[in-house]
């Protein structure tokens, strides 16, 4: 029963449902984009509002990472306690609220406080999201619709530039930052009529021992149903007995070693190597190459450009080429782009940056969105988001310490040598790809039932 149900979801051809999954999902992706490109934006505005130099900006930058450690950890295993759907609607709700309350910070700590809380919401949707999308996927379309979904990052990234250049430029500075902090509570409330019409993943269901609900699932599934009424079915059979979140984590690392440790490379690799760039750029590249802040989202908007085409590359590839080919290659070119945003600042000229910069965020778009469906392919049903959780939780300590760590070596040493290091933030990933190129399992194709042996047995 446990096999047939997953070989059904497999076999069934890509319909409407798939569709709607997929774009109520993405949006999360597109959230967390806005929020990061949008304060990416502004941090000019906050250094002169209340008088911040470098290391209290990058704080800004850095605090978003502490509080999406918290909520990818934690509400991984809320999500693998209580299920996929519960938690991707309670984690919009709390990144709508706090990301409308940032709107009305008063001062740095208040702006602080406030961000830290948003990020908690959109960690959390890390671990429900690629849990949930990858649950719901056939094999064959896996690769294509979980890049799909992180193809919305550089849709929110595009979508805050344009709200950054025609509504904060044109709003006095102490306003126009506040009304796109509420443009982003707005699309998370429409949001989350979308995720309603979402069913619980019928093979978080299946590790549950509830098979009724799964069959119900698995049934709307191949009809392509989109509007779906809240399951309440009872338990049937045997339900798996709930671990605290210390066994939890203790039972994939115990287990699953080297998955874990590929996980947490590979997040950690991009999260800094990523976020590292944004960083740099808003707080040396674009100072030293003399573009303003009004002309800032520009660069973003054109840069994102080439994020989403990495991303589309990504999405065509995956299924094709596969994880092993895909993800070392593009962590290596985005190693190699950081380096010709080096010899591009040489140059003194906005254009050339601008140029080495849209290359850079394509191949590291690119090997992010490539990491994502691999990493989320890594574990069992029943551990799965925890996992993820713990993968990016450990990445975003990379997240939160490369803007410090690469702003003191700019400092120290120029900016040269800060974009040396992060080409090597990059080359992280690539190298821990090698043992999994060479001993593990090609996720192309592959259920998830069969990337992890025994698992419909445990």
């Amino acid at each position: 029963m446990h096999r047939n149900l997953a070989e059904r979801l497999d076999r069934v051809r890509w319909n409407r449902f798939h569709a709607t999954v997929t774009i109520a999902l993405g949006v999360g992706w597109l959230l967390d984009a806005f929020e990061v490109t949008i304060v990416n934006n502004v941090i000019g505005v906050f250094k002169d509002l209340w008088h911040l130099d470098n290391a209290q900006a990058s704080w800004i930058l850095s605090i978003w990472f502490v509080g999406l450690m918290i909520g990818a950890y934690g509400f991984g295993f809320l999500a693998d306690r209580f299920g996929r759907r519960r938690l991707f609607l309670l984690t919009l709700l709390i990144y709508g609220v706090f990301t409308l309350l940032t709107a009305f910070a008063w001062n740095y700590p208040s702006l602080l406080v406030l961000r830290l809380l948003t990020a908690v919401g959109v960690g959390a949707e890390y671990s429900a999201i690629n849990a949930a999308i990858s649950e719901f996927i056939p094999a064959r379309n896996r690769g294509r619709a979980n890049a799909s979904v992180m193809n919305f990052w550089p849709l929110g990234a595009i979508l805050a530039a344009l709200v950054s250049l025609y509504v904060v430029n044109l709003l006095p500075p102490d306003i126009g930052w506040r009304v796109a902090f509420g443009f982003g509570a707005l699309v998370a409330a429409s949001t989350a009529f979308m995720r309603k019409s979402i069913p619980e993943s019928p093979r978080w269901l299946i590790s549950q021992g509830d098979l009724a609900g799964a069959e119900r699932v698995v049934g709307g599934i191949e009809q392509g149903r989109r509007h779906w009424h809240t399951l309440k079915t009872p338990a049937i059979g045997h339900r798996r007995a709930p671990l605290g979140v210390w066994k939890q984590t203790h039972t994939l690392v115990t287990r699953y070693p080297g998955r874990v440790a590929l996980g947490c490379l590979l997040d950690f690799s991009e999260a800094a190597g990523y976020y590292g760039l944004f960083a740099f750029l808003a707080l040396f590249i674009l100072p030293a190459v003399h573009v303003s802040s009004r002309f800032a989202p520009f660069f973003y908007l054109i840069g994102n450009l080439g994020a989403l085409i990495g991303g589309m590359i990504v999405a065509l590839v995956l299924d094709r080429a596969g994880r092993k080919l895909t993800v070392p290659v593009f962590y290596t070119l985005a190693a190699m782009a950081a380096l010709l945003l080096a010899a591009s600042i040489q140059t003194h000229s906005w254009a050339w940056v601008l140029a080495a910069f849209t290359l850079a965020n394509m191949f590291a778009t690119g090997g992010w969105i490539s990491a994502y469906p691999t990493l989320s392919e890594l574990f069992p049903t029943h551990l799965r988001s925890t996992g993820i959780g713990i993968s990016v939780a450990v990445g975003r300590i990379g997240a939160f310490a490369a803007p410090l760590i690469l702003t003191s070596v700019a400092n120290a040493y120029g900016m040269v040598a800060a974009l040396v290091l992060l080409a090597s933030f990059w080359l992280i990933g690539a190298v821990a790809m090698i043992p999994w190129v060479m001993y593990g399992v090609e996720g192309k194709g592959r259920s998830l039932e069969g990337m992890v042996a025994g698992e419909l047995a445990s």
